[in-house]
């Protein structure tokens, strides 16, 4: 006999507070034990939710010792590279990161095996040759380029290109494992071991008597993304060796590639939306000032990782749901709205509370950004009301319309940078950042009750108004 949450209160607790908790803890039951859909993409969240909490530690810690060790200016020279090799490394992916997960859900419900075969053997091999070749342009364009670039610019980002293969090849292998609900293999290697390999790596490099500049942080990145990403290889590899068996395979590049293209807009414009303030703060402000704003970032993290969690964990079933039974999509997507919401809404009064002596931990100058968290934590909350809405709408085949709408915020979101920054400095990309997120979350939940019929806005009524368009 398994263990019940619910069970347990009934005994132990009195009986008023046993009953007003039954119907808590009976959700808690079907999250952990269920078989369903539900509890299977439940138990995934939980995973990515717990993941995604050491990783928010881990990656706040690191950042505060880096930004200890190289000071303001070099950790804002680092921030800026990372961050734009973090972001050219997915886009590298051409979208098979995440159709991987509806291929893979669509062929195995079909028993297209030979498919199967195919297209996870060529997503991986995709994915190393272009994003070999754009790191070779990348390389180039610095090169040539050199002369119009900040000095202390040039040889990070030389250097940074030469781990974009790894990035989008583990980017892909985690789309892999999610597809397949690997819950580990999917989100430790990239939110755990390889930010702890980089500290670890950066640590053994100042130890050694290397100055603690940019250009140490780059190469210790390296290193951790090499290690971690040929790990994460073998794993993945020999585990989907095991469970799909040997046979012929079918390579329908072009067909691939039609349906990656437009999620690999979507993707790129979440990236670049997500990270735009930085990198347009990086544009406009020296470096100690995009130090500042990515230490902001960095603690409303603590937030953003809600979202994340819970869309690691439902992509998959919103695939696997919208394919064989369409009718318990509505019902699904609006209990992964409750899921975002309300730990969102924790995690933003705790990253208020404990802001700026957080901050504080930076170093001097750092707290000046925790004004800016009253406004990112409200912009945050307010699209965690709306949920996941794009992978609702990416694994029901509406990936077009969803790549117009995160055109159309990335469009918002550079314009105010590009007016507000000058004139009110960091101030200036968090208006601008906050103002794309409510209109993101207003666009895409429109964009879902218009397609799909289904309201994903918790505050209003479920009650479906419309016909599948």
């Amino acid at each position: 006999m398994r263990f019940s949450a619910a069970m347990t209160a009934e005994r132990w607790l009195p009986g008023q507070i046993a009953s007003r908790l039954a119907p808590l803890l009976r959700r808690v039951d079907a999250i952990l034990f269920s078989a369903d859909e539900r509890g299977e993409a439940g138990r995934m969240s939980l995973f990515a939710f717990a993941v995604r909490i050491v990783s928010a530690a881990i990656a706040f810690v690191s950042q505060v010792l880096l930004a200890r060790w190289m000071g303001s200016f070099e950790y804002g020279i680092f921030v800026l590279v990372w961050v734009s090799m973090i972001i050219v490394g997915s886009l590298s992916c051409f979208g098979f990161h995440t159709s991987i997960i509806r291929f893979i859900s669509e062929y195995r419900e079909r028993g297209m095996l030979d498919d199967l075969r195919g297209v996870l053997l060529a997503s991986r091999l995709f994915v190393i040759i272009a994003s070999t070749v754009i790191a070779a342009l990348g390389m180039a364009g610095v090169w040539a380029f050199s002369g119009r670039i900040e000095s202390y610019y040039v040889v990070p980002f030389f250097l940074g290109m030469t781990c974009l293969p790894m990035l989008a090849l583990s980017d892909v292998l985690q789309g892999l494992a999610r597809a397949n609900s690997w819950a580990f293999a999917a989100l430790v290697p990239t939110y755990i071991t390889r930010p702890v390999l980089i500290l670890v790596f950066m640590a053994i490099a100042v130890a050694a008597g290397l100055a603690p500049t940019a250009e140490t942080a780059v190469l210790a990145s390296i290193v951790a993304t090499y290690v971690t990403t040929i790990t994460q290889l073998i794993r993945v590899t020999s585990r989907t060796d095991r469970r799909i068996p040997a046979g012929p395979r079918n390579f329908r590049l072009g067909y691939w590639l039609k349906i990656s293209l437009p999620i690999f807009l979507v993707e790129s414009f979440f990236f670049l939306l997500t990270n735009a303030d930085v990198l347009m703060v990086g544009f406009y402000m020296e470096p100690d000032k995009v130090a500042v704003y990515f230490a902001t970032v960095k603690t409303l993290a603590l937030v953003h990782f809600v979202y994340f969690a819970v869309k690691a964990g439902v992509a998959q079933r919103y695939a696997q749901i919208a394919h064989s039974e369409p009718e318990k999509l509505g019902g699904f997507a609006r209990e992964t709205v409750s899921w975002t919401f309300w730990p969102s809404l924790l995690m933003g009064m705790v990253v208020l509370l404990l802001g700026e002596p957080l901050l504080g931990m930076f170093g001097p100058g750092f707290a000046d950004g925790y004004p800016l968290l009253f406004l990112l934590v409200a912009a945050v909350v307010a699209r965690s009301a709306v949920g996941p809405c794009e992978s609702l709408l990416t694994m029901s085949g509406y990936q077009n319309v969803c790549a117009m709408v995160y055109a159309a915020t990335l469009a918002l979101n550079i314009g105010l940078n590009v007016i507000l920054i000058p004139t009110l400095g960091l101030w200036g990309a968090a208006i601008a950042t906050s103002a794309a997120m409510i209109f993101e979350a207003t666009a895409l939940s429109f964009t879902v009750w218009r397609k799909l019929g289904i309201v994903m806005v918790l505050f209003i009524p479920t009650k479906r108004t419309v016909e599948n368009a």
